[in-house]
């Protein structure tokens, strides 16, 4: 009998190898074939093992849980749950949306006195790229591989995964100092629209990845939370473009 079932947690080649080795070694597994794009494994047994002896034979990284087929008249608004650690889209999504959060009141505190729109949004993309990138940095060989999941431009030319991090390094650097702030503005509408068309794409695909915006140190899911994250990003830049503040 063969069941698939969605892996949360792989990012990368070493991380499919070793998931198709922790599976072997079931007993009643005969075969295991790993999909790291989509996220899936397949497993063909000689008789039904239950998910929660599956999740067991797995590291706490990884956390698996059965794939459904789309059913429109399966309720949407009841929150994914992983079984590795029970958590909801929302609690899992915390981190992200603490950073933001900072980042924000940061970038709002430093011009509180003496309140300008155009500065706030140059420090607070200053700030985002440099907190994202501090993330990305901490896995430089772990990055590109997830990276290049969902960002078009990565899968196609895997130097650009290597050298991203550092590119939002420059990029916060050069917002925050404001040196060729027009500059920056291109750059950030180049590469943030490249990812945003992968993003979009692993969205409407309805794909289970990782989100490798704040590298592989937080498992993020991939959701809506990242292309709102760049649409913002993408908003401000056109917005200085056009000196509308």
């Amino acid at each position: 009998m063969k069941h698939t079932y969605k892996i949360e947690g792989m990012t990368c080649n070493n991380c499919k190898a070793s998931v198709e080795k922790y599976f072997n070694e079931l007993e009643d597994i005969t075969k295991v074939s790993i999909n790291l794009e989509k996220g899936e494994a397949e497993l063909t047994m000689n008789k039904h093992i239950a998910i929660n002896m599956l999740q067991k034979a797995l590291p706490e990284k990884y956390a698996i849980s059965e794939k459904h087929d789309n059913n429109v008249f399966r309720s949407t608004n009841s929150p994914t749950m992983s079984v590795a650690d029970g958590k909801t889209k929302l609690q899992q999504l915390k981190p992200l949306l603490l950073i933001i959060f900072y980042i924000t009141t940061a970038s709002i505190l430093l011009h509180y006195n003496d309140w300008s729109w155009s500065e706030f949004m140059l420090d607070f993309m200053g700030l985002f790229y440099i907190v994202f990138s501090f993330f990305k940095m901490l896995d430089l060989k772990g990055f590109p591989e997830s990276f290049k999941m969902y960002d078009p431009f990565a899968k196609r030319i895997p130097l650009y995964g290597w050298i991203y991090p550092f590119i939002e390094t420059a990029l916060g650097l050069m917002f925050l100092i404001r040196f060729e702030v027009n500059i920056a503005l291109i750059v950030t509408l180049v590469v943030l629209g490249i990812t945003t068309v992968g993003v979009t794409k692993t969205l409407l695909d309805k794909k289970s990845i990782q989100c490798a915006c704040l590298g592989t140190a937080l498992k993020l899911p991939m959701t809506e939370a990242t292309f709102i994250e760049n649409t913002i990003m993408i908003i401000m830049a056109v917005l200085m473009l056009l000196n509308i503040f």
